[in-house]
C-alpha cells in the first residue's frame, strides 16, 4: 500500500478530465490523473474521433460514386471495412500517442486503475491511497439504453457499432439524435438501407425546428427512412436479424437495431454519494462555477447536467483549473455552446433556436433571416445545398445562430463569437468575409438583418 499527495487530483482521464490536468499542470500545480482505461476516453477512443473518421471515409465513398458530374471518372467498387478500421486505428493511435507526450511533458502522474473517492481530499485505487488538496471529478458517460432493453447479440450500442467488421445490408436505428443521424448516414453511404425510429417529432430534436425539417428533407433525398414521434415497443432477434415493434403496430426489420437514446452519467458505485456530494438521477449537482456542495470537491463533462459535448468537457477542464489558480475565468452558458452533428448534410448551431429567442424576449422583439446556400458561391462548388439562419433580438444582438449543409461545423467559430460577444448584426456587416467561401454565407446574413442586404430582393 503507498499513498500519494498531489496539490490536484483528477479522477477520469477524458476531454475534461485531462483537460483539468494539462491546464492546472501549466499553472503550477502537482497533478495526480486516475483513469482506468487509457487517456482521453470516449471521445477519442470511442466516440468523436473514431465516428468522424467513419463518416468523412463515408463522404468519400460518395464522392467517388458522384465524382463524374465534376469531370472526374472513377468506379466505385464498394467498401473494404478492414481498409476503413485501419484508417480510424491509425488516427486514434497518432492522437493517443500525441496526448501521452503532452501529459508525460507537463509532469503530469498517470495512476491506472480504478478510482473511487472515499473522502472529499481522497480517492482510493486499489491499495494505492491518492490525496489531493482539490479533487475534480471527470467520470464521464456510458451508452443508455431503455427500460428492459438489454445491448446484446444484434442490439448494439455506438462502441459495438464502431467495431463492426462488416457493412449490414439493413440497420434499423433507435434514436434521430446526434449519434443516431451521424451512425445512419455513415451506413447510407457505405450502402445499407437505414430507418432511424424517434419518438419526438422531429430528427436533432434540440435543434431550431426549421433545420430539422430541412435534415429530414435531405435525408429523404438520400434514401434514409425514418419513422418520427412513434415509440419503441419492442425488438426480438433471430438468425437473420432483428423485429423492432413499434407502439403504432408498425415493425421494422433489420440485421441490427443500433440503441443511440443518449448517454447517461458514470457515477454508479464510484463512492459520490457516500461521501456527500449532491446527486440528481446520476449526475453530479454543481454551481454554475462548478464547485460541488463539499468543498474543494469539483465536477465537470457529461457528469454534469447540461450539454454532453466533448468540447464542453474540455472547456470545463479548463475552467476549473483556473477556477482553483484563482482566475475567475467566465462562464459559458451551455446554450451558447457550439453544437455540431457531422452526418450529411452537417448540423450547427449556438445560441436561441427562434422558438426559445419568442419565448425569452416576446414575438415582436424577435426577427430571424434564414440565407439559402444556393446563393453561396462555394457551396454551389462542392455540390451542397442548405442554409444559415440568424436570430436577433430586434435593435439587440444576435442571439442565435443554426446551419444545415456541407462543411458548416467549420462555420460555427465566427457564429459562437457573435452570439457569445452579443455583437448587433450591424457590427458585423462592415467586416470582410473572403470569396469565394461558405463563411460569405453568415456575411450575407448579418447583411440583411443589418438592413442592407445585398445578394437577397
Amino acid at each position: 500500500m503507498s499513498e500519494q499527495n498531489f496539490d490536484i487530483v483528477v479522477l477520469g482521464g477524458g476531454s475534461g478530465g485531462y483537460a483539468a490536468a494539462l491546464r492546472a499542470a501549466e499553472l503550477g500545480f502537482t497533478v495526480g490523473m486516475i483513469e482506468k482505461d487509457k487517456v482521453g476516453g470516449t471521445c477519442l477512443h470511442r466516440g468523436c474521433i473514431p465516428t468522424k473518421a467513419l463518416l468523412h471515409a463515408a463522404e468519400v465513398a460518395d464522392y467517388s460514386r458522384e465524382s463524374s458530374k465534376y469531370g472526374i471518372i472513377t468506379e466505385f467498387q464498394g467498401i473494404d471495412i478492414n481498409g476503413v478500421t485501419e484508417y480510424r486505428q491509425n488516427i486514434i493511435a497518432k492522437k493517443y500517442k500525441g496526448l501521452q507526450g503532452l501529459v508525460k511533458a507537463r509532469g503530469i502522474t498517470v495512476i491506472e486503475g480504478e478510482g473511487r473517492l472515499v473522502s472529499p481530499t481522497t480517492v482510493q485505487v486499489g491499495e494505492n491511497t491518492i490525496v489531493g488538496k482539490n479533487v475534480i471529478l471527470a467520470t464521464g458517460s456510458y451508452s443508455r439504453s431503455l427500460p428492459g432493453l438489454e445491448i446484446s447479440g444484434r442490439v448494439i450500442a455506438s462502441e459495438q457499432a464502431l467495431e463492426l467488421d462488416f457493412v449490414p445490408k439493413k440497420v434499423a436505428v433507435l434514436g434521430g439524435g446526434v449519434i443516431g443521424v451521424e451512425f445512419a448516414s455513415v451506413w447510407k453511404s457505405f450502402g445499407a438501407e437505414v430507418t432511424i425510429i424517434e419518438a419526438l417529432p422531429h430528427l436533432v430534436p434540440n435543434e431550431d425546428e426549421a433545420i430539422s425539417k430541412s435534415l429530414e428533407r435531405a435525408f429523404r433525398r438520400r434514401g434514409i427512412d425514418y419513422r418520427l414521434g412513434v415509440r419503441f415497443a419492442g425488438v426480438t432477434q433471430n438468425e437473420d436479424g432483428v423485429v423492432v415493434s413499434l407502439e403504432n403496430g408498425d415493425t421494422v426489420e433489420a440485421e441490427l437495431l443500433l440503441v443511440a437514446v443518449g448517454r447517461g452519467p458514470n457515477t454508479a458505485n464510484l463512492g459520490y454519494e457516500e461521501v456527500g456530494v449532491t446527486m440528481d438521477r446520476g449526475f453530479v449537482i454543481t454551481d454554475e462555477r462548478l464547485h460541488t456542495n463539499i468543498p474543494g470537491v469539483y465536477a465537470v463533462g457529461d457528469i454534469v447536467p447540461g450539454l454532453q459535448l466533448a468540447h464542453r468537457g474540455f472547456q470545463q477542464g479548463i475552467f476549473v483549473a483556473e477556477e482553483i489558480a484563482g482566475l475567475n475565468p467566465i462562464v459559458v452558458a451551455d446554450v451558447n455552446i457550439p453544437k455540431v452533428t457531422y452526418c450529411d448534410p452537417e448540423v450547427a448551431s449556438v445560441g436561441l433556436t427562434e422558438a426559445k429567442a419568442v419565448e425569452q424576449y416576446g414575438a415582436d422583439k424577435v426577427s430571424s433571416y434564414d440565407y439559402s446556400l444556393a446563393g453561396n458561391g462555394k457551396s454551389e462548388i462542392i455540390g451542397t445545398s442548405g442554409s444559415v439562419k440568424v436570430v436577433r433580438v430586434v435593435d439587440g444582438p444576435v442571439v442565435g445562430v443554426h446551419m444545415i449543409g456541407a462543411r458548416v461545423g467549420e462555420l460555427i467559430g465566427e457564429a459562437q463569437l457573435a452570439v457569445n460577444w452579443e455583437a448587433y448584426p450591424e457590427d458585423i456587416a462592415p467586416f470582410v468575409h473572403a470569396h469565394p467561401t461558405q463563411n460569405e454565407s453568415l456575411g450575407e446574413a448579418f447583411l440583411y438583418l443589418a438592413g442592407k442586404p445585398l445578394h437577397t430582393l
